[in-house]
């Protein structure tokens, strides 16, 4: 399988005054293209250190990170952005949308980052706003619309770019168990349709749906299994 994430004996350090953190402990891991990984463990355990890492929000004090074919753990934060921009699309608990923003505005900023030629931008936002079921609602801003489609909104701003992975942050945190369900049934389409997806998540029934579970404990990797039986909830209703 193509590796698109590979951590090698990675480490992180934090100094808290005279107090040494490690977050990290020497993680080796690597995730193919096309897996569906849920990334948990109690507050603590340095799954969020993980998360950040990851999703070159951070860098690691020791170890190596190739994400798609690109070392990326000694870089600048120039370069960092440059790579978050291209290859990581971002889905968070809490949103992160523009509010005076139209959803096909705020699908689109990425694409403005990358030099992307404004009817190219257009076309390709519309291509996934309806992708997420959308396509109705590209004119409406975030306090026009609930909280599972500004999600989606969201969603569609992760995929815009054809990034290597979705890292998907607690995505379904401010949200109640039918448009969860919801939620995660889009996940299991856009997975479906060939994309990684990192699932970074303390919900046990949110967890099920990957293929495989990446269990942390101080700093450390805890256990790394299959899910035998992940929840395949696909082409859920996304009208509402």
């Amino acid at each position: 399988m193509e590796k698109v994430i590979e951590l090698k004996e990675i480490s992180k350090v934090y100094k808290m005054g005279i107090e040494t953190i490690h977050a990290l402990r020497s993680i080796s891991l690597s995730i193919g293209k096309n897996e569906y990984v849920a990334l948990m463990g109690p507050s603590g355990s340095g799954k969020s250190t993980l998360m950040n890492v990851l999703g070159c929000l951070d860098t690691p004090t020791a170890g190596q990170y190739i994400l798609n074919s690109i070392s990326v753990d000694k870089m600048t934060d120039n370069e960092l952005a440059d790579v978050r921009n291209k290859q990581i699309g971002f889905v968070f608990q809490t949103f992160n949308l523009l509010p005076r923003s139209t959803a096909l505005d705020n699908v689109t900023l990425p694409l403005i980052y990358a030099g992307t030629d404004k009817a190219a931008r257009k076309l390709r936002a519309t291509e996934v706003l309806d992708q997420v079921g959308l396509k109705g609602r590209m004119e409406h801003k975030p306090n026009e619309l609930s909280g599972g489609q500004r999600q989606r909104v969201a969603i569609a701003r992760a995929l815009v770019n054809h990034p290597a992975i979705i890292l998907a942050d607690e995505p379904t945190g401010n949200l109640d168990t039918k448009t969860s369900i919801e939620i995660m049934a889009l996940l299991n389409d856009i997975h479906k349709n060939g994309n990684t997806i990192v699932l970074v998540t303390h919900e046990e029934d949110i967890a099920r749906y990957a293929h495989r579970i990446i269990r942390l404990k101080d700093g450390n990797v805890e256990s790394d299994e299959v899910n035998e039986n992940p929840v395949m909830n696909f082409g859920a209703n996304f009208t509402n």
